[in-house]
């Protein structure tokens, strides 16, 4: 009379694989992305950071930023000297670079945002004003997924 359709305990079972393998497969790699995330947001704060110092360099003929002053001198107006002023005016033509200085996203020191020459309290980023550079102010052992020491990046 009437047939009954129904899966067979064999399909269900392959479905049920199915579904086994690309959870094992997807699971990782989703666990992951919080990890790869704040490894990126560092790459990509260090790159503002570093392309701020450029250009503050190349209107200032070629100097940098101090390093006691540089959280002011990159989201401040400043003249040709580095001296800051909130406002613009005549001669505080330059900047500011960055609205803020953003808080480090990865490590011991997340959400510190102080820049200065050496490690310390509530320090972020570590610069060094004779050459420009600026690194995450993190230790040897605080490493991405891949190994690499942050304050490498």
């Amino acid at each position: 009379m009437f047939a009954r359709r129904a899966f067979s305990l064999i399909e269900l079972v392959i479905v049920v694989v199915i579904l086994g393998i690309i959870g094992a497969i997807a699971l990782p790699r989703m666990s992951r992305g919080a990890e790869g995330a704040k490894d990126a947001a560092l790459v990509a704060d260090l790159t503002l950071l570093r392309q701020a110092i450029d250009l503050y360099q190349t209107e200032h003929e070629g100097t940098f930023p101090g390093a006691a002053t540089i959280a002011n001198e990159l989201t401040m107006y400043t003249d040709v000297t580095g001296a800051t002023s909130a406002t613009k005016t005549g001669a505080f033509i330059y900047g500011p670079y960055l609205r803020v200085i953003p808080a480090l996203k990865v490590g011991s020191n997340r959400g510190d945002s102080t820049i200065a020459a050496a490690d310390g309290a509530g320090v972020g980023w570590i610069y060094t004003a004779s050459s420009g550079s600026i690194k995450a102010n993190l230790g040897d052992g605080e490493v991405d997924a891949a190994g690499v020491k942050y304050n490498t990046y």
